[in-house]
Parts: C-alpha cells; structure tokens; sequence
C-alpha cells in the first residue's frame, strides 16, 4: 500500500489539485460580468452603458477576447491600446475602456475565477481633467458676453421682423429665451449644479428658496432626464459665442461647477459641501477643490498670527483685519474635535491630514 502511494507520488498522480478550467474575457464578460453589472447597476442607466460600451470594446479585439483569465499577455493589452489610439480616440475615452478591463480582473480575482493575481492594467497619462477655476474678473466679462449674446439675439430677431424674408411673407421664429445661456450659468455658479441637473429644472423644483433636485447621477444627488442633443448643441454655441464676446481662456460648462465648489470650501465644513455637491464620498469632493494663491496666503498668515511669528510680507493694517484661525471659522464649533495642540485650515478642506 506504502509503495502504491510512492509511486503514485512520482507520477503525479496524487497530491496536486484538480485544476479549474478558466473562462476568456469574452466568457466570462457576456457571462458573469454582464449579469452583475446589470443587477448592480439596474437604476443607473448611464454607468450600465459605460459598462456595456467598454465590454464591447474588450470583445472586438479577438487577441484579448479570446484570453484566459489567468494568462493575459501585457503585450496583448499594449497592443489593444495601439489599436484604440489608431482609431483616434481620446486619451480619456481609452482609459474608461481600460477600467473595465481592470474591473473584470479584479472581479475574477475576487470571484475565485482564477488564482493568480492578474497583470496590472496602468490608465494613460496625459488625460484632460477639470482642474480650472474662474477667477472673479473671468467670471464677470463671461456673464456680461452671455448677456450680449442674449441681446444680439433679440436684435437679429427685430430684424428678421422686417427683413426680405418677412416682406416674401415669411414669418420668423422668435427665441423662446434669448437669455437662456446667462441664467443657466448663473445657476451653475451661484448653486454648484452638474449642467445636465440645472437643464433637468422644472419651476415646480424651486421653492422655499431652494432648488429640489429629486433624482441625480449618484445616490445621492439623482437625475434621470436626458438633455437633447438639440438643446445640447444650441448651449454649446452659444457658450462658444460668448467664450468669444468676453475674450476669456476657454473653458467647459463643468468648470462654473469646480468655481462654485472652490470657493464655498472656504467657508464650510467638508460635510456640508459634500451634501451640497452631491456627493457621497470624500474623495469625489476632493477633486472638486482647488486651492487658489490668496486664500493658501490667507491661511498661512492666520497660522503666524497665532503662533506669534513672521507675517508673510502683508502690511499691519492688512493684518489687523485678518482675524486669527478660531474666528476665521466661528461660523463651525470645532472645540470638540481632537488631535494637534493647533490646526490648520486651508482651501482645500479634505487634505488628509487634516483635524476635519
């Protein structure tokens, strides 16, 4: 018996486990994956879109469709990414592709679909990110540009009114609301709304002076009406005519947006602005503040006022008016809080290693 055991031994026969047959990207991507994403994802429609479109993308390139699980070449994921930059695409739209990508490895990894850990999927460096915020004068020569706009399109209307066509007998369109762009900015700026939220609006959202946004792109702030591509079109012309009007560096609508957030971070707790931004993580916050020169110079001069030391090159009158760091926040108790014998308080409320 000792020596049937032996042998068997030798031969391998015995003693090693009976391996798992693995699934390909496309098997398990149509299988398992799709099931999930769909559960999951059932009452967000756009991020189950973002899936299915990236899964499609993953299934249309037969090298990396047709590899295991447990034995993805790097060199076949450089050559997919080869194959998505000789279609043109942009570096950010690669990399949502890549996420799914790098979703389903981890997933197979945490489904016990395979037993090693899979290649490392890197993003490409070099994507566009909303980082930008308008200053003050950018944002007065933008509203008054949109304004104009607004204005030239009640004056070419007048003239259409008596134009050759009119006298032909034609009747021209008048513009629903030639002021359209600066009201919808003025909402993104002033409220810190996605432009696609202040589009959804309905006047039955506004009251007890506030705007109800009942559904929204997370679970906290959800939305479900699409914007036209109509309407989509006609704001963007207009935003260009006034980018073009007010002569300021170009920027997105979702810029309006980071410029709202940035600078209510001054002047609220991170709980509060995350409830007002719709967010339900931190982190997401995060990216949407931004420190600026004056208000990092501001913090840094209340952190020498209290501790006595050097001020940084602000005259004393200027000093006297800068209250110290307690009173620059008494509008938030934070005497329960514990940790360093002082802290400090910047822009960017969500550092962290911040007492907040």
């Amino acid at each position: 018996m000792e020596a049937a055991h032996k042998a068997a031994l030798a031969k391998g026969e015995v003693g090693i486990r009976e391996r798992k047959p693995v699934s390909t990207i496309a098997e398990f991507g149509d299988g398992e994956f799709l099931t999930f994403i769909e559960s999951r994802f059932a009452k967000k429609p756009k991020t189950l879109e973002y899936y299915k479109v990236g899964l499609k993308r993953l299934k249309g390139f037969a090298p990396l469709a047709k590899s295991k699980l447990d034995s993805i070449a790097p060199t076949t994921i450089t050559d997919f990414i080869d194959r998505l930059r000789s279609e043109r695409l942009e570096i950010s739209t690669i990399n949502r592709i890549l996420e799914v990508l790098r979703r389903i490895l981890r997933l197979s990894l945490e489904w016990g679909k395979i037993e090693k850990v899979p290649p490392k999927v890197q993003m490409l460096p070099g994507e566009n990110e909303r980082d930008r915020v308008l200053t003050d004068d950018e944002e007065a020569r933008y509203l008054a540009a949109a304004a104009q706009v607004g204005a030239n399109i009640k004056e070419a209307y007048r003239c259409a009114l008596t134009g050759i066509r009119a006298h032909k007998g034609e009747t021209p369109i008048k513009p629903e609301d030639p002021y359209l762009l600066r009201d919808v900015t003025t909402i993104l700026i002033d409220c810190g709304l996605r432009p696609e939220e202040s589009f959804r609006l309905r006047w039955r959202n506004v009251r007890d002076g506030a705007l109800h946004v009942p559904f929204g792109k997370t679970e906290n702030a959800r939305r479900s009406v699409p914007l036209t591509p109509r309407a989509a079109a006609l704001l963007d012309m207009q935003h260009r005519k006034a980018i073009t009007l007010s002569e300021v560096e170009a920027f997105t609508l979702y810029t309006l947006r980071h410029t709202c957030l940035t600078r209510w971070s001054a002047h609220m707790d991170p709980y509060t602005l995350a409830y007002l931004a719709g967010h339900s993580d931190f982190s997401t916050t995060r990216r949407y503040v931004h420190p600026q020169a004056e208000t990092v110079r501001a913090a840094m001069e209340r952190v020498a006022g209290a501790r006595g030391g050097h001020s940084f090159g602000h005259s004393k009158e200027k000093a006297a008016e800068t209250p110290s760091a307690p009173a620059a926040v008494s509008s938030n108790d934070f005497s329960g809080l514990s940790g360093r014998g002082e802290w400090i308080r910047t822009t960017d409320l969500l550092v962290p290693n911040q007492a907040l």
